[in-house]
């Protein structure tokens, strides 16, 4: 292992031991980068499974109503929007690496302070926080996993993220389960659980190095090829990378909407949106639809069911993605979920092992093909754009996800069940049709031919 040269000391070019992204082995750094991104995709599916429990019990004690539960259902949501635009940007201009590792300052700050609510609006300001948080990790954390992890192994590590945001989820409907009923008082805890992950993540996470691509865009290549021989055994080809980006300039918003990347950024908005809409509104409010969908009169049953194909789907999702390919992926799990979902939304008078069994297989094909939502965003765009663009689209499709997560208990009170349903699967419609004619199939593309 090579140790760091002061800022500024240039050091020879080790182009003996370059090799090409297709022929990188992977090694224990890939998997690190890897496991420090699980962060916020742990928290965010913990956190969206918390507020779903913990409605539960708030809003009859606070007397919520339909609007305040879906405000405090899509808070975090926003915040995210927010965090993805701005930090994605900022990470392209000023680098990755303080970002990645200060958001989870403000992630774990905020979800202590949950503790300590009284009311709806505190509740709905530090929620708003701990998004911005998150939508920051989202834009970085698929950012840098793409930009060190060889091609062989990206879409494999980028799905992963996806299956640990369902381990957070799971994770929070047994531990709220169990916390909700012990005490009054035992939603706090519950809410501020999510600070203990978010510290251990922040800790781990110091240390992290900069992107050695992004270093390489911005100039710097000394620095680039310490990180490359310190962390990755000298394996990448700085003057070949170099010469590949020569011509490229400094991040900007409008090239996102220029002609080279205007199709990719629009796949990019919609498939995200029409996978996430459905996703979060069902997911958010899982035990007040398993309610008013006929099924066991807690919902545990069915929820315990419901969750572990969750899991499931994501580990399966986890081995399609590398296999399938993205395209293929994509189209066939918007039409499965669209179908099983029509047979759910249409079957509340039908038997109801008929509704559970179609339910859970919509489930299944609905998390595995979440592990798309981290992979194909970081594959759209090229090194110089890769956060920005991978935080707009984090960013529109928590907006997409906020709204549907916001309308729909106002929809099952006003319209319910099977037309809120029906709703989510024109979404799902519109998903599929966009992707014939839009995906793209990024799986056999290196990090420099993406975008």
């Amino acid at each position: 292992m090579t140790n760091l040269s002061p800022p500024g000391t240039a050091l020879p070019a080790k182009t003996g031991n370059a090799l090409s992204d297709h022929e990188t082995p992977l090694n224990r750094f890939h998997l690190r980068i890897t496991a420090l991104t699980f962060g916020a995709n742990f928290s965010d599916g913990y956190a969206l499974g918390s507020i779903g429990i913990v409605l539960t019990v708030l809003a009859p004690t606070m007397g919520l109503s339909a609007l305040w539960e879906g405000l405090l259902g899509s808070s975090m949501l926003i915040g995210v929007l927010v965090g993805s635009v701005v930090c994605g940007w900022l990470a392209d201009r000023f680098g990755r690496r303080l970002v990645f590792q200060l958001d989870f300052i403000v992630i774990a700050v905020a979800s202590a302070a949950q503790f300590f609510v009284d009311g709806p609006v505190w509740l709905l300001v530090l929620r708003l926080i701990i998004g911005i948080g998150v939508g920051a990790d989202y834009a970085l954390g698929p950012t840098l996993v793409t930009e060190f992890v060889p091609t062989r192994y990206r879409g494999g590590l980028l799905g992963s993220l996806t299956v640990m945001w369902t381990v957070g989820y799971v994770a929070s409907f047994f531990v709220g389960t169990w916390l909700v009923n012990l005490s009054p008082d035992s939603w706090r805890w519950m809410l501020a659980s999510g600070a203990i992950p978010a510290l251990i993540v922040l800790v781990l996470r110091l240390g992290t190095p900069e992107s050695p691509r992004w270093l390489i865009g911005k100039g710097r290549l000394d620095e680039a090829r310490q990180v490359s021989d310190k962390y990755l055994g000298g394996t990448l080809d700085i003057e070949k990378i170099a010469a590949s980006t020569a011509s490229d300039k400094p991040a900007r918003y409008r090239d996102l909407f220029g002609p080279k990347h205007l199709k990719n950024t629009a796949f990019g908005i919609i498939f995200y949106n029409c996978q996430v809409i459905p996703y979060f509104a069902i997911y958010t409010f899982l035990p007040v639809i398993l309610l008013k969908l006929g099924m066991d009169e807690d919902g545990f049953s069915s929820g315990v069911m419901l969750n572990l194909f969750l899991l499931l789907g994501g580990i399966a999702g986890w081995w399609a993605i590398s296999k399938i390919g993205r395209r293929p992926l994509t189209i066939y799990s918007f039409v499965i979920m669209a179908v099983t979902l029509a047979i759910v939304a249409l079957g509340t008078n039908w038997p109801l092992p008929l509704v559970i069994v179609t339910f859970a297989i919509f489930t299944f094909v609905m998390s595995g093909a979440a592990n798309l939502e981290q992979v194909y965003p970081a594959e759209l765009f090229p090194t110089r754009l890769r956060a920005t663009g991978v935080g707009l689209v984090n960013g529109a499709s928590r907006l997409g996800s906020a709204a549907g997560t916001f309308l729909l208990p106002v929809t099952l009170a006003s319209v319910g069940i099977t037309a809120s349903m029906l709703g989510l699967v024109v979404v799902l419609v519109i998903g599929a049709v966009a992707s014939v004619l839009m995906a793209p199939e990024t799986s056999h593309l290196s990090t420099e031919e993406l975008g």
